[in-house]
C-alpha cells in the first residue's frame, strides 16, 4: 500500500555539504529535494538488501554449496569476450 501523503524531513548540514549537494543536483537537472530523496532511497534499499536473509533447509544449503564449489564449465563466448581489448585500450 502506497501513501500519497507527504511529510517534512528537516536536516541541518554545513554550508559546504549543501553546496556540494546543490552542484550535483544541478548537474542531474534535479532539485535539491529530488536529488536527496533519490540518494537516500537508493542507500536505504542497498542497506536493506544487504540484510536479506535466505532461509533454506540443510538439503537446500548443501545443494547451494555444491553448486558454488563445482568447477566452472568452459564458456567459449566469455573467454572470447575477455580476450578482446577494451575500446579505451586501443
Amino acid at each position: 500500500m502506497t501513501s500519497t501523503a507527504s511529510t517534512v524531513i528537516n536536516l541541518r548540514t554545513p554550508a559546504s555539504q549543501r553546496e556540494l549537494i546543490d552542484r550535483a543536483a544541478q548537474l542531474q537537472g534535479k532539485s535539491r529535494t529530488e536529488f536527496m530523496l533519490e540518494a537516500s532511497r537508493e542507500k536505504a534499499q542497498q542497506v536493506l538488501l544487504d540484510q536479506t536473509l535466505f532461509a533454506v533447509t540443510p538439503k537446500q544449503y548443501e545443494a547451494f554449496v555444491a553448486l558454488m564449489d563445482a568447477p566452472l564449465r568452459e564458456n567459449v563466448a566469455l573467454q572470447r569476450l575477455l580476450a578482446k581489448r577494451s575500446p579505451w585500450e586501443k
